[in-house]
């Protein structure tokens, strides 16, 4: 069974940074697009950044220019590293992955054929 386990969360005051990572049992023979979202309490569930089967990558425009996404195929991990974290960052940070291509997109939680169980991000002012 294919698991995605985030890890790196925590809390950080608002300027710093944070780096997360999201370990998978996901075929390294396999090519896979794969994503992070966020959830902040009371709000829906946001895509926040993808990453595509060929490297591309797509990000919520909340977060253009102070989040990175990136992948480690050799390592089967995920990583997502937040700097200029502010407030309103705070949030669970998921992972997914999926077979499928995206298109330069983020597509919505549902698509995603595999998801992580979420880490939390708190970011204080």
């Amino acid at each position: 069974q294919v698991q995605l386990v985030e890890s790196g969360g925590g809390s950080v005051q608002a300027g710093g940074s944070l780096r997360l990572s999201c370990a998978t049992s996901l075929s390294p023979n396999i090519s896979y697009s794969m994503g992070w979202f966020r959830q902040a309490p009371g709000k829906a569930r946001e895509g926040v950044a993808s990453i595509d089967r060929d490297g591309s990558t797509a990000y919520a425009d909340s977060v253009k220019g102070r989040f990175t996404i990136s992948k480690d195929n050799a390592k089967n991990t995920l990583y997502l590293q937040m700097n200029s974290l502010k407030p309103e960052d705070t949030a669970m940070y998921y992972c997914a992955a999926d077979r499928g291509g995206l298109r330069g997109k983020i597509p919505l939680w549902e698509w995603w054929g595999y998801r992580g169980q979420g880490t939390q991000v708190t970011v204080s002012s």
